[in-house]
């Protein structure tokens, strides 16, 4: 399977994830930590897209023209986007906390791990400076993993 094909299915992966949780009515936090979560998640999402800039979202991990994108979450995590969709869900499933949720939050995570390590193996091909990149920053949260 090629990288695009299988970064297609991740991404529909993480979409059946989200509208399974929607649809079952599990995906909203209901806590106060659990939105407090959420809304940081949509404010890293709102951060990353915006110094991401004008460049296309493509279904297939196809990476845009431009150069390297190191500045505002970039620099700190790889995937900011694919973190916040992540961190979201997760919030959501924490505070459900039903196989149903959890489920849901299982099917985005393996999507968007599927996602980025397409994205990561035609980064490299594309921008050489990426393994650099790669070596000092985490993928989904800083720091750690």
């Amino acid at each position: 399977m090629s990288l695009r094909l299988g970064s297609i299915l991740a991404f529909a992966l993480m979409v059946a994830g989200i509208i399974w949780m929607f649809a079952q009515r599990v995906l909203f936090a209901r806590s106060v930590a659990g939105i407090a979560v959420q809304v940081a998640a949509l404010s890293l999402m709102v951060w990353a897209r915006v110094t991401f800039g004008q460049r296309s979202f493509h279904a297939a991990a196809d990476p845009t023209s431009g150069g390297l994108v190191q500045t505002g979450p970039y620099a700190y995590i790889r995937h900011p986007i694919y973190a916040a969709a992540t961190y979201f869900v997760w919030a959501g499933a924490i505070d459900h906390h039903t196989p149903t949720a959890i489920a849901g939050a299982a099917l985005v995570t393996i999507g968007a791990f599927g996602r980025m390590l397409a994205e990561e193996h035609l980064l490299v091909a594309k921008y050489p400076a990426y393994a650099a990149y790669r070596q000092r920053t985490r993928r989904i949260l800083p720091f750690v993993l």
